[in-house]
């Protein structure tokens, strides 16, 4: 996704936690390779502090803001309800929720008439999952933010979207569920196989182009590998 908005022009800012620093300086050289700049952020979401001065760096270093990606997730794989404790419900919402809830309020100031926020959701919040029921809840309630936030801002002209994957090869994958399960990863799909990032990326960008998609906010698009069973 990093890697398309540069080669689209667009300087990117990255938060990422601390221990994903690798990943960010790799993902820095890809954009900086594109000719973009790259501003590494390091820190936790879940902070709202942090969520203020990451924006505010990003407008410090690059002078404006125009589009903002909400995609912080946290997700682990839970076969029996009560299974899933105090702790890990309040972690999975404030990752996947108050993440998006806190980046969109510190970013809000910063946008103008063109600007565009873009959520990502998944199919289990269209559909649930049982073995994700806290990580399926937080995707549901990402789908009627961004909906609900889409109505809120449609006048100030900035535009709130959300892409909703069904399975897609990531680290979240290995990281989350067993041994076996990540083998069969996607393979229930028309396409029988996972999808990869490159081919969810340009979602992101056709939401951000005010020139492809100025006529659309509320939106939930869904990439599925041919599965048309959502709706």
């Amino acid at each position: 996704m990093a890697v398309l908005y540069a080669r689209e022009g667009a300087n990117v800012a990255i938060v990422y936690l601390k221990a994903e620093q690798s990943d960010a300086e790799e993902t820095q050289e890809a954009i900086e390779a594109e000719g973009g700049q790259a501003l590494l952020l390091p820190g936790d979401v879940k902070d709202p502090k942090f969520c203020r001065k990451a924006v505010e760096r990003t407008v410090k270093e690059f002078g404006r803001l125009d589009v903002l990606v909400n995609n912080a997730a946290y997700q682990e794989t839970r076969e029996k309800f009560e299974d899933i404790s105090e702790e890990d419900w309040d972690v999975t919402f404030r990752t996947n929720i108050y993440g998006y809830f806190y980046m969109a309020q510190a970013a809000l100031p910063h946008l103008k008439p063109g600007s565009s926020i873009i959520n990502c959701g998944s199919i289990t919040g269209l559909e649930g999952n049982k073995m994700l029921i806290d990580y399926a809840s937080t995707k549901g309630a990402i789908h009627a933010f961004t909906k609900s936030l889409a109505q809120n801002l449609v006048e100030r002209g900035i535009r709130v979207n959300c892409v909703a994957p069904g399975p897609i090869w990531t680290v979240l994958q290995p990281v989350s569920k067993p041994a076996e399960q990540v083998a069969e990863h996607g393979t229930d799909t028309p396409m029988k196989r996972p999808g990869q990032p490159e081919e969810v990326a340009p979602a992101f960008v056709f939401f951000a182009s005010e020139a492809d998609s100025a006529y659309i906010s509320g939106e939930v698009l869904t990439i599925l590998g041919g599965e048309t069973r959502a709706s």
